[in-house]
């Protein structure tokens, strides 16, 4: 998932603090008992995928490509490539259901990973290395080529126990989700060959819980990138010059990091609030200057600005536009990047597609903690073409690592993710048709 915010937190009051291998409670429908005679041939294929370099700045998508391909013709699945510009494959498996016109599943996953920085790594970051407590450290074992390899094998034991269902489940596995989508999901979605594919609701990443619930994300924060110009007086470094660029800057800054606190202050006094709830704003950039003697004409400042989908986009655009008026004469502001949707995917348990999921987890006694995801994954565009979507990777009792150094997940985590996928696929796809649907057919 693209996340440029420190993805590291500590359990909250009243998460257990249990990390995989230390001993583990029986709770959440799985066994603790850690004697096993070989690996199970799930955690060797995720230890393969995880060997792939599919790494930015030069991600090997080939190298993924055949390994997928390879999937799919053990899977019996035909595997179908689209590609969305020049290098850039979504790839798909489809198992097709007893009645193919009802609307479909998605499974989606992204195979990029995001860079690391070796020297801060106690494993090859891509050697897939599993520790005597059965943690398996690599860049995406928590994001998010561990759900990938769940999806995969759920669907291999529901085909081998000869399971049909209703309803046709696409695996999709798309490229660039963690450099923003703009060469993935995003132009994905308006191609024909995604509204072929009929999805009636999907399923994408999430992060994982330190404590026992797992949670669920129904939507996600607006990303902004915004740059904010301050035009001035220049000058020489000896002079008092009045109405300078960074003066105004100076206001700018005070102006973007007061509101910052504020809204830091209202995370850390309610209990009620998670991350995703409140807008977070960080200083990520300023440029301006040319030499220590003379005073800049021009200064800029950049900010990555993450709004809820409650915020009023437009009463905060014209916040950003007092603050800029306030700074003085010629400080304007520009876009790097500026999603306006607040799509939200229901939670209801009239919801067909929400009380399907939330009554299989609860047969399986998972609790479930929903929230609005605090960061932006490909979920959000495709709810801006108005699908339902909920993102969920099924990984408590885990500290949340993702890009982060050493990052790991636990076998006996993995391996209890493919069970619940297990039941959630067929939960999903034995959805009776909806209203909707029996009037498209009728």
């Amino acid at each position: 998932m693209e996340f440029t915010e420190n993805t590291v937190r500590q359990p909250r009051q009243g998460e257990s603090e249990m990390l995989p291998g230390k001993d583990w409670p029986t709770g959440g429908g799985w066994s603790q008992d850690p004697s096993v005679s070989s690996e199970d041939p799930s955690v060797s294929l995720f230890r393969e995928y995880l060997r792939i370099k599919t790494v930015h700045p030069e991600p090997d998508y080939e190298g993924a490509l055949k390994f997928l391909d390879r999937i799919a013709a053990e899977l019996g699945l035909p595997f179908k490539k689209v590609e969305v510009c020049p290098g850039r494959v979504v790839g798909i498996m489809t198992w097709e259901g007893t009645n193919p016109k009802l609307r479909s599943i998605l499974l989606n996953s992204h195979t990029d990973v995001v860079p690391v920085f070796q020297e801060h790594w106690k494993y090859d970051a891509f050697g897939a290395f599993k520790d005597g407590e059965g943690n398996i450290y690599g860049r995406g074992t928590q994001d998010m080529k561990c759900v990938t390899i769940q999806y995969i094998e759920a669907i291999r034991r529901l085909k081998s126990e000869g399971r049909r269902f209703p309803r046709t489940v696409h695996l999709m596995f798309v490229p660039d989700e963690e450099v923003g989508g703009h060469k993935g999901m995003e132009m994905f979605v308006n191609l024909p060959e995604f509204q072929a594919l009929n999805i009636g609701f999907a399923l994408d990443e999430g992060l994982a819980n330190p404590g026992d619930s797992f949670t669920v994300f129904y939507g996600e924060r607006n990303p902004w990138w915004i740059t904010v110009r301050c035009t001035g007086n220049p000058g020489h470094g000896s002079r008092f010059v009045e109405n300078t660029a960074a003066e105004k800057l100076h206001k700018i800054i005070n102006s973007f990091m007061d509101f910052r606190e504020k809204e830091k202050t209202r995370l850390n006094t309610s209990e009620c609030f998670t991350l995703g709830d409140v807008t977070t704003v960080n200083m990520t950039m300023v440029q301006g200057g040319v030499a220590y003697n003379v005073i800049p004409p021009n200064m800029d400042v950049s900010f990555d600005m993450r709004i809820p989908p409650t915020v009023s986009l437009k009463e905060f655009e014209e916040q950003i536009k007092a603050w800029c008026q306030a700074a003085g004469e010629g400080v304007t502001y520009q876009f790097a990047q500026k999603h306006m949707n607040q799509n939200l995917t229901s939670t209801e348990h009239t919801d067909p597609w929400w009380r399907a999921f939330s009554t299989a987890c609860s047969d399986m006694n998972l609790a479930l903690k929903k929230e609005i995801f605090p960061a932006a994954t490909d979920s959000r565009f495709i709810r801006a073409v108005g699908l339902p979507a909920i993102g969920f990777s099924p990984m408590n009792r885990t500290p949340i690592l993702l890009h982060d150094h050493n990052e790991f997940l636990n076998e006996r985590v993995f391996l209890h993710g493919i069970e619940i996928y297990c039941s959630l696929v067929p939960a999903l796809a034995s959805v009776s048709a909806l209203p909707s649907e029996a009037k498209e057919h009728a």
